[in-house]
């Protein structure tokens, strides 16, 4: 079978000597000019966000080549930030879209399949999660996101006269548009975009369903036209990911579809994963937290010349010191063993009873304690070329 992909120009004839102009692969072409068409409609965050969210409403072509069904989380501090706007947009373009306000988990689940899953849009999803009381009413909701997350996570219910349990496929993609943060389960499993007001000189085209529809679903049959037959491709293809763990099993659909592509795609993918799952990293404040406490206490420890013991008082006043972290404002005279306490007891480390020269005993920390938490949450950068090709006495290898 012919792989040639739509859209790509005719060979020169042999002998003729007038050079015939290239255009883009398919891929990158349709890739542009879907970027183009959301950036028209709708101010995005970064240049980072308007990748990832092109590239996410290309990966739903794609859902069954997929592992991962990664969430797109469209949030925002207020109304009038373009959510729902961008919510229009991609609507338009994904892959079989299902439309689930209001929608009852039953009703949702009962319309996925394994072999064509729908992409699921929620808007307003504030009004589902954002109070305690909501939430807690559409606790089956939040499950079923979560499952539907990664293959083969069915969910089971009893049907029929005989209540015979029947396992229901959850695995869609999914994108949720809301003011303020999803559930911490939800937003672990999605590409992060955080929308913000426009500011004064930024415009936007106002979106008309009748006039601007038309162009999208193009732009949505091109992507299915391009992506359909290479189904196969996608789901052999391991790529090479500047994130791990479930970051990585979020973004990978992503990073393959830009990887397809080509051109400039793999680049600008890997950029916006590595920069929105950083920052995004740094968001849940009390886990940030707890990772920052880990990276200065290391920085502390160098600069006393790595002694084995420190005092608990020593330490703090150190950590206080530095007018870059946020330990002087943490509480209303900064950290003091209480709170430092409780952002070290998830990794099991405590302060004891320490003999420190000169006979005293006090409070204090040894280093040792911290070794298995500095690997584990918040390990050394790998050494550069030139210091990995020397040998540990310093010499070049």
């Amino acid at each position: 079978m012919d792989d040639a992909q739509p859209n790509t120009p005719s060979l020169t004839p042999p002998g003729d000597p007038t050079d015939v102009p290239t255009s883009p692969p398919a891929g990158e072409e349709v890739l542009r000019d879907l970027r183009a068409q959301i950036k028209r409609f709708v101010v995005p965050p970064s240049e980072e966000a308007l990748t990832a969210v092109t590239l996410w409403v290309a990966a739903t072509h794609l859902q069954t080549a997929w592992q991962h069904a990664p969430r797109l989380a469209v949030v925002g501090p207020a109304k009038r930030c373009g959510k729902s706007r961008l919510l229009d947009v991609v609507t338009e373009t994904v892959r079989a879209p299902l439309i689930t306000v209001n929608a009852s988990p039953a009703a949702i689940f009962r319309s996925i399949t394994e072999k064509n899953p729908p992409t699921l849009l929620v808007d307003e999803a504030d009004t589902l999660f954002g109070s305690q009381k909501a939430a807690e009413r559409n606790e089956d909701l939040r499950g079923l996101l979560n499952a539907g997350h990664q293959r083969n996570r069915p969910t089971l219910r009893v049907t029929g006269p005989e209540h015979t349990p029947v396992a229901f496929p959850t695995f869609a993609m999914a994108a949720l548009a809301g003011i303020g943060d999803l559930p911490d389960t939800i937003m672990d499993r999605s590409v992060v975009v955080r929308m913000r007001r426009r500011a004064a000189g930024e415009s936007v085209s106002a979106f008309r369903t009748g006039r601007d529809t038309p162009a999208l679903r193009a732009i949505r049959d091109r992507l299915t036209a391009w992506l359909r037959r290479l189904h196969a491709k996608a789901m052999d293809m391991e790529p090479d990911m500047p994130v791990e763990d479930r970051a990585a099993d979020t973004w990978e659909p992503l990073v393959i579809v830009a990887d397809l592509a080509g051109g400039d795609w793999p680049s600008l993918a890997r950029t916006a994963c590595r920069t929105m799952s950083a920052h995004e990293a740094g968001q849940d404040e009390n886990a940030g937290l707890r990772t920052r406490i880990l990276v200065d206490i290391r920085r502390v420890f160098a600069a006393e010349d790595e002694p084995a013991i420190l005092r608990t008082s020593r330490l703090i006043e150190q950590l206080n010191a530095d007018t870059e972290a946020p330990w002087a404002g943490y509480g209303p005279h900064g950290l003091n063993p209480c709170s430092l306490r409780v952002l070290l007891k998830d990794y099991g480390v405590s302060s004891a009873n320490h003999r420190f020269p000169g006979g005293t005993q006090a409070k204090g920390f040894a280093r040792t304690q911290f070794l298995d938490a500095w690997a584990r949450y918040c390990p050394a950068p790998a050494p550069g070329p030139t210091e990995a090709s020397r040998s540990s006495d310093g010499t070049a290898a």
